[in-house]
């Protein structure tokens, strides 16, 4: 089965080994290079993040997308795909931090317009975020380079196969007696391919190792109405024809 087949079928798919070692300290690097004073840095004792992770942090482009990973994402997506969103976390060792079972279910613009569809809008560090019609959500491939081993011990995802077939999934009406839970285990240098709309959660960590994940949503689908992502990043570092 292929890695696009894979994700159409079970919502997810982990490829490893697509950075090497001398790769991921080439990003972790310039990660560590960045002024961290900005207002898109937050820092506690339980996390690190940097939101519009590839406006703060642009030289990193070109680290992460390689042609082993455009030709991935060529596959999964076509020609025609550009970045939405970035985030980078990083999950410190001492960290006990629990993400319950969601789905991604918003996406970031740049205002606020009514629009037939779009619902729940919110407003946080001056950027809109709004749950789009079902259609949009289903365009996107969300992919997590992970820049240390992740497993159940230090907050490996679990996900539930499948779920993102059912279109919106409330995770309190989720049959535990017919789903079925899987762990995510990914190495470092490797990346798990998902769609937003599949069921996932995040556990404690229990080993005191870091997890060290960047997070991009992508998509080939412009917003109605006037209404443009607010993150969207150009296609020329991504693609070499567009």
């Amino acid at each position: 089965m292929t890695v696009q087949q894979q994700l159409r079928k079970d919502g997810f798919v982990i490829v490893d080994n697509l950075y090497t070692t001398e790769e991921v300290n080439n990003i972790i690097q310039q990660i560590e290079n960045t002024d961290t004073g900005k207002t898109n840095f937050r820092k506690s004792a339980d996390l690190f993040a940097i939101r519009q992770f590839l406006k703060e942090v642009p030289q990193v482009a070109e680290l992460i997308f390689t042609q082993k990973v455009k030709n991935l994402l060529t596959g999964i997506m076509g020609q025609h795909y550009f970045v939405v969103k970035s985030i980078y976390f990083d999950k410190p060792g001492s960290s006990n931090w629990y993400v319950a079972y969601h789905q991604d279910l918003t996406i970031s613009v740049d205002k606020k317009k009514e629009l037939q569809g779009f619902i729940n809008w919110t407003q946080k560090h001056n950027q809109f975020a709004v749950q789009p019609p079902v259609q949009i959500l289903e365009n996107i491939t969300t992919i997590r380079i992970h820049l240390d081993d992740t497993d159940e011990n230090n907050g490996a995802l679990k996900v539930i196969p499948g779920s993102h077939l059912k279109k919106i999934y409330r995770p309190e009406t989720i049959d535990w007696s017919v789903e079925q839970e899987v762990d995510c285990p990914v190495k470092q240098g490797g990346i798990m391919f998902m769609k937003p709309l599949t069921l996932h959660s995040s556990g404690r960590s229990t080993n005191h190792k870091k997890r060290r994940v960047i997070h991009i949503e992508l998509s080939s689908q412009e917003l109605p109405g006037n209404l443009l992502w607010s993150e969207k990043e150009p296609v020329l570092f991504l693609q070499d024809q567009v």
